[in-house]
């Protein structure tokens, strides 16, 4: 496609298309969503109620207690599918997510430490978990650089990472009182319960800043995936992009913990799905971040709806898919030849 001023732009039917498709498909999830509860509104209610036309008893149900949940799922899901897509297109490895890395540990450890030793509030939880995940990231970053960032040793860091920082986070269970354990085990399922406008705002934000950050960078991500010598001749600063890139990531992993706690899974899944709908080379970040949105919002469906009148944490039905998919992407790997 050509643009005025000779500036030339690749365009990728498929990956559009699927794009677009995704789009529509997370829209239409949102308004089943907001429309589903024990107080049920139609979509076209729903509609109509966003648009400002409707009653005021849907008013109320609708901007003040669905949509901030739903959006919040939006967000998470399109923050993780970002920072998955990231990660697996640096270390070169359908395992490189967040969940594996340990990032979510380490915000999970941040927030137990407010919630059990400081007995804070959800604000001062949200903050703890996003300290702790970005010294996860450091650290993880730091034990893994030698002469550069290789994948694998990334993985096998983030994968000894994990397993002390899961130590810990059973550890602080055990010296926690029965209130806080219960709360803290809460928080480590993973729940969209009770998202409001308090949620949506710092998360809009942090996605605000970073989502064009990764996409500006979309070209050389996929430079580097090409291997750093042939990056570094077509004029990558390899490992400025790299840490950057990662830090974005290690941000909206965090950010996503902060606002639902540690949904696992997603992160991973995504941009696999993703690149497996476009056919596409390359990290598919914003069709990724896309299939993260439809991820969550149809877990979050099922979480409500499909275990009839009891209603589950969304992380334990992204668990669950996440389990069988991720034994299924080892088994394919396996075969591959690739582990």
């Amino acid at each position: 496609m050509n643009l005025p001023g000779g500036v030339s732009l690749r365009v990728e039917r498929r990956a559009l298309a699927a794009g677009a498709l995704l789009a529509v498909a997370a829209l239409a999830l949102a308004v089943v969503l907001i429309g589903t509860g024990d107080f049920r509104i139609a979509p076209w209610d729903v509609v109509q109620t966003l648009l400002g036309n409707g009653t005021a008893a849907n008013d109320f149900i609708v901007n003040d207690l669905r949509l901030p949940r739903v959006l919040v799922a939006l967000l998470v899901g399109a923050a993780l599918g970002m920072a998955g897509a990231v990660f697996q297109s640096v270390s070169r490895n359908p395992l490189g997510s967040p969940d594996l890395l340990g990032f979510g540990y380490g915000s999970a450890v941040g927030a137990l430490v407010v919630i059990i030793l400081f007995k804070g509030s959800a604000t001062e939880v949200a903050v703890g978990a996003l300290f702790g995940g970005l010294l996860a990231g450091l650290a993880v970053y730091l034990l893994a650089y030698k002469q550069g960032i290789q994948g694998y040793r990334l993985v096998l860091v983030g994968i000894g990472a994990s397993a002390i920082l899961i130590a810990l986070i059973q550890y602080l269970i055990t010296k926690a009182q029965m209130v806080e354990a219960t709360r803290a085990m809460v928080w480590l399922t993973g729940s969209l319960a009770g998202r409001d406008w308090a949620q949506v705002w710092p998360l809009l934000a942090v996605c605000a800043v970073l989502f064009p950050l990764v996409l500006g960078h979309g070209r050389a991500l996929r430079m580097m995936e090409m291997g750093d010598d042939a990056a570094y001749a077509l004029g990558v600063r390899v490992e400025r992009t790299r840490l950057l890139l990662m830090l974005a990531a290690i941000l909206l992993t965090t950010a996503a913990s902060a606002a639902a706690g540690p949904i696992s899974f997603v992160a991973l899944a995504a941009p696999q799905l993703a690149r497996r709908l476009t056919r596409s080379p390359g990290a598919n970040l914003l069709t990724a971040a896309l299939m993260g949105s439809v991820l969550l919002l149809v877990s979050d469906w099922a979480s409500q709806r499909a275990f009839g009148t009891d209603q589950l944490p969304v992380g334990v039905v992204t668990g669950l898919v996440g389990g069988v998919y991720l034994l299924w992407l080892l088994v394919t790997e396996r075969k591959a030849g690739r582990i």
